[in-house]
């Protein structure tokens, strides 16, 4: 049996802030914050690999499920799951940056000769109406100079992107080697997870699987409604004769990602343009297509493949992916929403335990 006295100096021992054991802990606390800065800043390069093989390893976790129950063995599935990955994701987004980097050059040397040769001002001149537009135009901007700029920065772009395809190509393999990991001990690490985290098993799961809805919603709801409405855009550019209909279908791909901004950003300057140039017809038509099927196909989607996973309200949802983007670059698309969800979870859990007590 315990002396009474003895416990009760332990006691105040272990409540003074000036015992071995307070430093103790406190030396603890400041190490591991070092070390996890220091982690952080390690990582912060691969940032853009590690949260799309996290997006990956979410959204495939039920292939990589199946294949486990078929072969058996986890490195053999993870490994099969990886490659159909590769095969889907890396051969098209391939085919597709050819071709974009093509038709981006041949539509800046088209722009430059119309400029410098003065073909654009006829376009003005057919209509009387339009003709001064034309002139203020012409008076108020240096058109060769201002295209001239802007052919040698896609140029400098371009060769930039070549320049650093290595790069790119590193990031890759590091994605697909992260996400054979992620796919192969997902179990793992879910459980190391779990027991560095002070939340109790219940609150955890409910972090897990409000992180994985947002996962599937940022993806599906985000960048797949995103890629369709690209996708119908540029098949109407191709089906109406206009330049470079993947370059710009991409565009408009990219524009849809982003909240507020839309595809109507491309294709109403196309429509104006069209109808200016006497083609009503088919300007009428690109107004149609943009304004009902590519405008609209978000509305219908949208429930559909996200319904209510994402927990975000609108506004929370476009800092989240706005804010992403601009302070960790690509990778902000995934991370974003996820570090909202995670703080969110984390607000209503205080939130609770405060109420209980």
């Amino acid at each position: 049996m315990k002396d009474p006295e003895t416990t009760k100096a332990a006691a105040l021992t272990a409540s003074d802030w000036g015992s071995p054991i307070h430093v103790q802990a406190l030396a603890l606390m400041a190490l591991t914050a070092f070390g996890i800065y220091f982690c952080f800043r390690m990582t912060a390069p691969f940032l853009p690999a590690l949260a799309w093989a996290l997006s990956l390893a979410v959204l495939f976790d039920p292939l990589q499920r199946r294949l486990e129950a078929k072969v058996k063995r986890p490195n053999l599935a993870a490994a099969l799951c990886v490659l159909v990955i590769a095969v889907a994701v890396v051969v098209p987004a391939a085919f597709v940056l050819d071709r974009i980097i093509r038709e981006a050059a041949s539509g800046a040397e088209t722009v430059k000769a119309l400029v410098v040769s003065g073909a654009w001002r006829q376009v003005f001149d057919a209509h009387p109406s339009l003709a001064p537009t034309g002139r203020w135009i012409e008076q108020q901007f240096d058109l060769p100079g201002t295209v001239q700029t802007a052919t040698g920065w896609l140029t400098g772009t371009a060769t930039a992107f070549l320049r650093g395809s290595l790069l790119q190509l590193v990031g890759l393999v590091l994605t697909f080697y992260v996400l054979f990991y992620l796919l192969r001990d997902r179990a793992a690490i879910l459980t190391g997870l779990r027991a560095l985290s002070p939340l109790p098993k219940p609150d955890m799961d409910r972090l897990f699987s409000d992180v994985f809805d947002t996962v599937h919603a940022t993806v599906y709801g985000t960048l797949a409604v995103a890629a369709v409405q690209g996708g119908l855009g540029g098949l109407m550019f191709w089906w109406l004769g206009l330049p470079e209909p993947l370059l710009w279908g991409v565009v408009m791909g990219l524009l849809a990602v982003v909240p507020v901004l839309g595809a109507f950003i491309v294709w109403v300057p196309a429509a104006l343009f069209l109808a200016v140039d006497g083609n009503v017809g088919k300007a009428l038509l690109l107004t149609l297509w943009g304004a009902v099927v590519v405008g609209g196909i978000d509305n219908l989607l949208y429930p559909i493949l996200v319904g209510k996973r994402l927990k975000l309200h609108s506004v929370v949802a476009f800092v989240s992916i706005v804010g992403g983007l601009l302070v960790l670059g690509p990778a902000g698309l995934i991370l974003g929403p996820v570090i909202f969800t995670v703080t969110r979870v984390l607000l209503e859990t205080w939130t609770r335990r405060n109420a209980d007590a």
